[in-house]
């Protein structure tokens, strides 16, 4: 509520019947009040209902000119509404009211003032060149919850010399009834700022929850705070000592280097010091921020991160309205959903280079018991070899099994290397990728390290058709191995060169008498499915082979 009660309006009502002259006339006044009361009332609009006030407060007191004008924080006005003054008079008369002479006198005084010429006033400062002669004047304040919100003016009565004590009287009627309009507007206005500061907020959070990049988060938070906020400028500065960089800003930067501030003897560093925002004069340094060094800024801290140090800088040019409480309560928020993307990045940072971290001791460990072994016992076969008077038909058996051994360890080293540069985006639509994946989510809990080769440009030659087929199949086959055939080895040969070809072998306990169907009709029907063929049988040293095979054009 406005703070204006039904009896305050009341008494003001019964004051106005006891001060007109007769019945006919009472009815009409009231009559002509209520309707200007309700003519006030009907919108929420702030801006349409100032003005319909001023055209209310003028018709209904026959004045010829009318006026509203809003208090500003600073004592001036802040907004001037008014009625009866052509355009081509407006133009011609220069600077509208700032709120003083007699008008600053209704704000800083706010009592009516009832006058037969406002030129006699010793508050009256005169008129501007250009301006219509005005004579009788007649103001009086709105309040709204014990202070100032602005006052109406009339000026020149048109139905007699000036104006008269009913008059007076009406006019604060319907500058109550205003004052609760404006009140129930400014209460609408400030529900739908919040909707939209809430829905701000609420987009900013979607965006972190589905993993977007801290840079596009702060764009699209310095770009919500400055549309909200109508600030000239809005800025995520990182703190450095006693210099900053801006890492994000709206508007934009017009160059892509980073933004270097020095903030020595600014605000900055007491903000980041005492953990509380500061108003203040517009920062130096900062692109785009309004009207220079006239502007006003509100520095708030980034404080819900522990490993970053930075500001929200958010900025107004010279002339706009100073930062309020809710002003700075609401920037408070973004600031801590800016500091949050912040903490949200470096933890995603931390995590990436455990995961590498993690991967790269991975692929050691495989090196060793594969690669760095096989070589270790390649190289021993082939120091046997070097004995004096050896068989040279045995020495020829020792060479070609090394040349085979050295080949393996090849393709293992190309599979390694390939797994470490197919991660990220890449990775996604990665065949090899999505295959060794397979492998490690089937071995991961097992005591085999399934020795797996690639053979031929996999993701180049396999169109995506097959990938769904191969995943599935390298699944199932891998996982009979590894729970059925009781090996120590498993080798996962993957080629593609005139078809594609998954062959899985081991060497265990080979096959069944009956086997269970069930797997390996899947695997034959996927073949099937593919144009291709599907095989299973003992491998050359026992164990088990299965070879699925596809053809790579339809």
């Amino acid at each position: 509520m406005s703070g204006v009660t039904g009896s305050d309006l009341d008494t003001l009502l019964a004051d106005l019947r006891d001060r007109l002259d007769d019945a006919d006339s009472t009815a009409a006044t009231l009559r002509g009040l209520l309707e200007a009361v309700l003519v006030v009332g009907s919108g929420l609009e702030l801006d349409s209902m100032l003005q319909r006030i001023v055209q209310s407060a003028t018709a209904l007191l026959d004045a010829r000119y009318g006026a509203l004008g809003v208090r500003a924080a600073d004592g001036g006005l802040s907004e001037f509404v008014y009625e009866g003054i052509n355009p081509e008079q407006r133009s011609a008369m220069g600077h509208l009211p700032e709120g003083r002479g007699i008008l600053g006198l209704l704000i800083n005084d706010p009592r009516p003032v009832r006058l037969a010429d406002l030129s006699t006033h010793p508050a009256s400062i005169g008129f501007p060149p250009n301006h219509p002669p005005m004579k009788s004047f007649l103001g009086t304040p709105i309040m709204i919850r014990g202070k100032v919100f602005g006052s109406i003016y009339l000026t020149e009565k048109l139905g007699g010399p000036e104006f008269t004590e009913e008059d007076e009287v009406i006019l604060k009627v319907l500058a109550t009834s205003a004052a609760m309009a404006v009140d129930n507007a400014r209460l609408f206005e400030g529900s739908l700022t919040r909707e939209r500061w809430l829905a701000a907020m609420a987009s900013i959070n979607a965006r972190l929850l589905v993993g977007g990049s801290v840079d596009e988060t702060l764009g699209l938070l310095t770009g919500q705070v400055r549309e909200l906020a109508r600030g000239a400028g809005a800025f995520v500065v990182l703190v450095d000592g006693t210099h900053g960089t801006v890492r994000a800003a709206s508007p934009t930067a017009p160059t892509t280097d980073p933004v270097r501030i020095d903030l020595a003897g600014s605000p900055v560093l007491d903000v980041l010091r005492t953990r509380r925002p500061v108003r203040t004069r517009t920062l130096t340094g900062l692109p785009s921020a309004g009207d220079g060094d006239d502007g006003t800024a509100v520095v708030l801290p980034l404080s819900a991160t522990s490993t970053v140090t930075g500001v929200l800088i958010v900025t107004r040019a010279r002339g706009n309205d100073p930062w309020d409480e809710e002003d700075v309560a609401r920037l408070e928020s973004m600031a801590n959903l800016a500091a949050v993307a912040l903490e949200f990045a470096e933890q995603q940072r931390k995590k990436r280079l455990l995961d590498v971290l993690a991967d790269r001791d991975r692929i050691a460990q495989d090196l060793h018991d594969n690669v760095i072994q096989r070589l270790f016992a390649t190289g021993m076969s082939l120091q046997s070899a070097m004995v004096p008077g050896a068989d040279s038909e045995r020495v020829t058996d020792v060479v070609l099994h090394a040349v085979e051994q050295l080949d393996r360890t090849v393709r293992e080293i190309r599979t390694t290397i390939f797994d470490l540069h197919t991660t990220g985006a890449a990775a996604s639509t990665s065949l090899r990728r999505r295959l060794l994946d397979v492998v490690g989510d089937l071995s991961v809990h097992s005591s085999v390290a399934p020795n797996v080769q690639f053979v031929g440009p996999i993701d180049t030659l396999v169109p995506h058709r097959i990938h769904p087929h191969a995943e599935a199949v390298l699944r199932e086959g891998l996982s009979n191995a590894l729970r059925h055939s009781q090996s120590e080895n498993i080798t996962v040969s993957v080629r593609a060169a005139d078809d594609f070809v998954i062959e899985i072998v081991d060497d265990g306990t080979g096959l069944p008498d009956t086997p269970r169907r069930s797997g390996l009709a899947n695997l034959e029907r996927r073949a099937q499915q593919c144009g291709g063929t599907f095989a299973v049988g003992a491998g050359d040293a026992g164990g088990t082979r299965v070879r699925w095979q596809a053809p790579l054009q339809p």
